[in-house]
């Protein structure tokens, strides 16, 4: 309504949205003020609604994959919670009737279940949480914090190599939607930096803008980042030879939206299996430890 009052007193459609930047960014009024200037504001909306709607089916797909691994995981702890604070304690009092040293594994996982048994031991490790991820969160304000993180995430096994095809995903469609639409490229450029969702890529982009701006073309500082993919770069510079950079950018886009769904589906058949295989060694290491003392009864009791 408000927008609509703003355009009903004279302003352009851009500059009305322009006020209320949190729910229309940078991307969405660079672009309609494009379609404003070249009088394809429909056209400059559809494709806005087919980036949005591009990127959307790709966050569902990656909160569908993250989903089943943490809820997972919660089950993981709360089983081997369970077991280490009602079923322990039980056999700890039947060890402690043989009056003898029991192997360090057991007497690790005894003393574990006595301090969850306290009082205190639920506030501290809640407290601690608490305290690492508030050291994260201002960590990663910093400027060298931000940065050191992404490149971390970036770097983590299987799901790092997930991040990176998103993020060159996100910087070919959205600078692929900004040029189409009349976005000049340097403007184009900082709009991209800015929803890049990674430093690291963020630095990259920002790098190129500058390199851009001193009359280099986009490929060539993309490839000397070392953070795009060689077959990315190749097809950015094929693009800006033939004069068909947009469509370029859009064939990547597609290809690395692919390639998301690809390693999506595999994470989620192989995720399964590895957290198996995890309850197996949590739950069988609790077992084994327990019954360390058992195996050695005899030689507990007889010495």
């Amino acid at each position: 309504d408000a927008v609509g009052q703003d355009v009903e007193s004279g302003e352009t459609f851009s500059d009305a949205l322009r006020k209320y930047p949190r729910s229309f960014p940078d991307l969405y009024v660079s672009m309609v003020r494009a379609g404003e200037a070249s009088g394809d504001l429909d056209g400059v909306l559809l494709q806005l609604a087919d980036y949005l709607e591009a990127t959307e089916e790709l966050k569902r797909r990656i909160k569908s994959a993250m989903t089943y691994p943490v809820v997972a995981f919660s089950m993981i702890i709360l089983i081997a919670g369970g077991l280490i604070v009602f079923v322990v304690p039980q056999f700890a009092q039947i060890f402690g009737s043989f009056g003898k040293a029991l192997p360090l594994p057991t007497q690790i996982l005894i003393d574990l279940s006595g301090f969850l048994r306290t009082w205190y031991a639920l506030p501290s490790i809640i407290a601690t949480i608490i305290a690492i991820v508030m050291a994260v969160k201002i960590y990663g304000k910093t400027e060298s914090g931000r940065f050191n993180l992404d490149a971390l995430k970036l770097r983590m096994p299987v799901f790092g190599s997930l991040l990176r095809k998103v993020a060159i995903s996100r910087f070919t469609r959205t600078l692929s939607t900004l040029t189409k639409s009349g976005v000049a490229i340097l403007q184009a450029l900082e709009i991209v930096e800015r929803t890049a969702g990674n430093e690291v890529f963020a630095k990259a982009i920002r790098e190129s803008a500058d390199s851009v701006r001193n009359g280099d073309t986009l490929a060539d500082p993309l490839a000397r980042s070392e953070v795009f993919p060689a077959m990315v770069t190749r097809m950015i510079s094929v693009g800006e030879r033939t004069g068909a950079l947009e469509t370029m950018l859009m064939k990547i886009s597609d290809f690395y939206d692919s390639e998301v769904r690809a390693t999506v589906d595999g994470l989620t058949s192989l995720i399964e299996p590895i957290l198996i295989g995890m309850m197996g060694l949590v739950v069988g290491g609790i077992v084994l430890a327990l019954f360390m003392p058992i195996f050695k009864m005899s030689s507990l009791v007889s010495s």
